[in-house]
């Protein structure tokens, strides 16, 4: 999401602030182990763009004790909210995120800053098409038959989602594990469009499983 003027930096605990340009090697290697460090863009587009001007500076990632919700900073927008766990809990996730996600936006507030947001476009955001809640709800999920069936891509779409490889934007998948995720931003709610994914990600488990049973899962893909 999207920060106006100020850099998160001066806004969340130092202690648990790495800036790129200033961590050790140590932290480093952890950041990476954990993978939460985010690398310069190489991409035209985002070069283009001035995403890459005067980096690493004004650069970082700040995280909770336990490593599952943190806060990239001027990485593609000002900032990145992200929380994460293992395993299949969405709720618990969802909880994390709206709760840190609040605390934040107040601590912001008491700089007398706040996130760009329009009552028309909803977010503002650096790529267009985060527009709106600027929500990404992700799972990493094995379907290593379901993917090698023609239909998958149209399935995605029917149900409004989107697949990526484990590595991020445009990479793909090496042994049928995806990162299934929304495809919307605008136009819903934010608890709609997680809604989306759990009940997406269950049906192409269950799809997976009737694969590796033998069956056939034309009952089950979506009109």
């Amino acid at each position: 999401m999207f920060i106006q003027h100020t850099p998160y930096m001066y806004v969340l605990p130092q202690e648990k602030y790495y800036p790129l340009g200033g961590m050790s090697e140590e932290e480093q290697q952890v950041l990476i182990d954990d993978h939460f460090l985010f690398d310069k863009p190489v991409s035209p587009l985002l070069l283009a763009s001035g995403m890459a001007r005067d980096w690493p500076d004004g650069r970082g990632i700040w995280h909770n004790d336990k490593k599952n919700f943190l806060v990239w900073v001027n990485e593609e927008d000002h900032t990145r909210v992200i929380s994460m766990e293992k395993g299949g809990n969405m709720r618990a996730v969802f909880t994390r995120f709206c709760e840190g996600l609040k605390k934040v936006e107040d601590s912001i507030k008491t700089k007398g800053k706040a996130f760009m947001w329009s009552e028309h476009l909803g977010y503002i955001l650096t790529c267009p098409s985060n527009l709106g809640t600027g929500l990404r709800a992700g799972v990493h999920v094995k379907l290593p038959l379901l993917c090698k069936d023609k239909r998958f891509d149209g399935i995605l779409k029917k149900l409004c989602l989107q697949k990526r490889g484990t590595g991020g934007v445009d990479t793909a998948s090496t042994d049928g594990t995806f990162d299934i995720s929304n495809s919307d931003r605008l136009g819903f709610s934010e608890v709609s469009l997680v809604q989306k994914v759990v009940d997406g990600v269950k049906l192409l488990v269950n799809m997976e499983k009737k694969l590796e049973a033998g069956g056939s899962i034309d009952s089950l893909v979506p009109k």
